[in-house]
């Protein structure tokens, strides 16, 4: 599926309706180049699980947990080197955990990724619009609408 967003609330307002239908175990990929959006989407997604805390990239640190409806983990693969480095941090529990798992860069660790994971791919840079691509299991994703049509 295929959104246009004009704006970072645009975005935004979609990552929270994601978040909205989202549940333990679920897991979302973000894919763009630096700029794109990602953190910008998976803010919104936080707002969705019920996270009020002020959610930014966890870029030094690798992951940052938020307590929310359920447990977010937000992960950020940007200066990971390899596979085998986050297989060491112990990402793969929290992809097969009971939280949520929001993974930015996650081009990075596709092969670890589960099969019902929703993949998130921005493209888009600066004040142009993003085009935002969604795909992965139907029942998460059939909620989701289109962001040009009020009311939705």
């Amino acid at each position: 599926m295929k959104l246009l967003s004009r704006s970072a609330e645009e975005t935004r307002a979609l990552g929270e309706r994601l978040g909205a239908r989202l549940g333990a175990g679920d897991v979302v990929a973000c894919i763009g180049a630096l700029g794109a959006g990602k953190t910008c989407f998976l803010q919104g997604l936080a707002r969705g699980l019920g996270v009020d805390a002020d959610v930014t990239s966890p870029t030094f640190v690798l992951v940052n947990e938020y307590p929310g409806r359920v447990r977010v983990y937000h992960i950020d693969a940007y200066r990971t080197e390899s596979l085998a480095e986050l297989v060491e941090l112990g990402i793969e529990e929290m992809l097969h955990g009971d939280g949520v798992t929001v993974v930015e860069w996650a081009d990075k660790l596709l092969p670890l990724l589960p099969p019902r994971t929703v993949i998130v791919g921005i493209d888009g840079l600066g004040d142009e619009p993003r085009e935002i691509d969604l795909s992965g299991p139907a029942e998460i994703l059939e909620g989701i609408s289109r962001l040009d049509q009020p009311g939705e």
